[in-house]
């Protein structure tokens, strides 16, 4: 049955949640060598590295039970305001430098205005004019269209605003805005011209169906780029007692995620250094992009030992 489903796969079907079902039950080696190749055949052997600068932290007032940067927990990360451009550039510069293929500025807060909105737009044409060759993407909260026009015409082509989970579990991971609010703000930067990076978190306690659905309403929405993340549980959030996910099952969710969006960057985000060989397992089980160096509040893993291991491993960069 497995290779029926990734045959249907490869020549186009768009798979059902029926169809889904039994990648569940399936061998997991098995799984992660047709995840592959189906990457392969719709993604190429090209990996696809980005690269992210915290922009305003902490002080967040929403409630998400994830975040370090929510008011409401009291995880006492470093407060402060909207970055000096220069610093931003010349982080820009640097990643640029070694190779990275996407930049993006990230800020705390449901939504980003004002002069700080201004701000943004000002660092966003400096990078193009600086860094032409590296590609910008923002993560500034739930924007209206006016604002992504701005953020398209300062150079910005890919705006990332993760869903978290399935709609169905969204209101047990944070009340103070919707699911229906993502989705909104996401069609709305699509309308505007911008590609779409959007994806969630797993190690949530949401089941592997809860997962599914996210995967399926990515797709629904023709997201181009899909960051995984793996809950790195933060001391003094209402998560920081969540059971981790075994290896497996991360690896299996990733490998599901590929047969639902075939054509997308599945791109392995924070909580990668739980997965043995700095994430290795990952890239050979349908993931072709990650987020590289550190992340908002916690590390990652460098530049050059992420170079290293992709091309080693036989990956083109």
């Amino acid at each position: 049955m497995l290779n029926q489903i990734t045959e249907n796969v490869l020549n186009g079907v768009k798979l059902t949640k029926n169809d889904v079902l039994p990648l569940l039950e399936a061998d997991l080696c098995e799984l992660s060598d047709m995840a592959n190749k189906i990457r392969f055949k719709f993604c190429g052997n090209k990996i696809n590295m980005c690269s992210i600068i915290n922009g305003r932290s902490g002080s967040c007032s929403e409630n998400c039970k994830f975040c370090a940067q929510s008011k409401y927990h009291n995880t006492e990360i470093e407060n402060y305001g909207f970055r000096d451009e220069k610093n931003i550039v010349e982080d820009c510069k640097k990643h640029c430098k070694a190779g990275i293929h996407r930049y993006s500025i990230v800020t705390a807060g449901k939504a980003l205005g004002g002069n700080d909105f201004k701000k943004a737009v000002s660092a966003y044409n400096k990078m193009r004019e600086v860094c032409p060759n590296i590609n910008l993407c923002a993560s500034h909260g739930l924007l209206t269209y006016e604002q992504f026009l701005r953020l398209r015409e300062s150079g910005v082509t890919r705006y990332h605003c993760n869903i978290e989970t399935s709609e169905s579990y969204f209101s047990n991971i944070c009340t103070t805005h919707s699911f229906a609010d993502k989705i909104e703000t996401i069609i709305s930067a699509q309308r505007a011209g911008l590609e779409i990076c959007s994806g969630g978190i797993i190690g949530m306690g949401e089941s592997m169906e809860d997962r599914i659905d996210m995967a399926f309403t990515l797709a629904d929405l023709g997201v181009n780029s899909i960051p995984i993340n793996i809950l790195n549980p933060i001391k003094n959030t209402p998560l920081e007692n969540a059971k981790p996910l075994s290896e497996d099952e991360i690896i299996r969710t990733i490998a599901i995620f590929r047969f639902i969006n075939p054509r997308a960057d599945i791109r392995i985000a924070a909580g990668r250094r739980v997965i043995s060989e700095n994430g290795l397992r990952a890239f050979l089980s349908g993931a072709n992009a990650t987020i590289t160096g550190d992340f908002l509040t916690t590390t990652g893993s460098t530049v050059l030992q992420d170079r290293k291991m992709f091309i080693d491993n036989g990956f083109e960069l």
